[in-house]
């Protein structure tokens, strides 16, 4: 099925492992150019060799923390200046640490708003007027599904995240008519190194072994397991190509039905 993504070009933040990366290969394996941005620059370069060599397109990428708005414009810049366009950005970050509210901070409460709202506000701000000389734009934005059905001892992603809802609908309508599409993608128990890091901490805490919370989180979904990164980045090109060029200002939960609402 042809996705009508040959040689458009992207931008993935987070892209050197997880979601992010999943995402990124996706693309790749349809022929997009690349942009990809983390903070670990080793894993990254890796990231950015691997796939360039695998699937034969341009990948470039640059070391960068997603909370620095300054740092974000130029890298945004740079990648449409070196690729001449730039049609698809996929803002991601990874999520604040775990605790009930009693145990957060003020400081905790500034980091979470600049890692998981103002990081995403800042890839707008560079990229949709990018788009919009072009006529023609994909802007996805990763939380979680926590945006629907908060998670226990997860107060700050709950409430942080929740905020990106407002920002996809109000993008959507600010630009659709630029024919830029917007949308939230909502992870749910995904077996990612994160994943593995949040059940570790759980097991820390006596809360059983990892592997015990591991098949306890996939027992919440519809389907009994957890989800592929995969699975997850299918889902995410879908609404970048052409076959969703009706569909704007939606969160897809891709949660594997662990979301029991209407």
């Amino acid at each position: 099925m042809d996705l009508g993504l040959k040689n458009r070009a992207a931008i993935v933040a987070a892209s050197s492992t997880g979601l992010g990366r999943a995402i990124a290969e996706t693309l790749a394996a349809e022929g997009v150019h690349l942009a990809l941005c983390a903070r670990d620059n080793a894993r990254l370069q890796s990231t950015a060799a691997d796939l360039a060599r695998t699937y034969g397109i341009p990948v470039w990428a640059r070391a960068l923390d997603v909370t620095d708005s300054p740092a974000v414009t130029d890298f945004v810049q740079a990648a449409a200046e070196k690729y001449g366009r730039l049609d698809i950005c996929v803002s991601n970050a990874g999520g604040p640490p775990a605790a009930p509210f009693a145990q957060t901070t003020l400081g905790q409460w500034r980091a979470a708003c600049e890692l998981n709202l103002i990081s995403h506000v800042a890839f707008a701000q560079a990229a949709l007027p990018l788009m919009q000389k072009r006529q023609w734009g994909r802007f996805l934005m990763i939380t979680s599904m926590s945006v629907k059905q908060p998670i226990e001892n997860m107060v700050l992603s709950n409430t942080v995240r929740a905020a990106v809802l407002g920002l996809t609908r109000s993008l959507a309508n600010e630009y659709g008519a630029n024919n830029i599409l917007v949308h939230n993608l909502g992870p749910g128990y995904t077996l990612t190194d994160r994943l593995r890091q949040l059940a570790k901490g759980r097991a820390a805490a006596g809360a059983g072994t990892e592997a015990a919370i591991l098949a306890e989180w996939a027992g919440r979904t519809a389907l009994g397991r957890l989800g592929e990164p995969r699975e997850f980045a299918a889902a995410a090109v879908f609404l970048c190509s052409e076959l969703a060029s009706y569909i704007t200002g939606q969160t897809l939960l891709v949660d594997g039905g662990m979301y029991r609402g209407l």
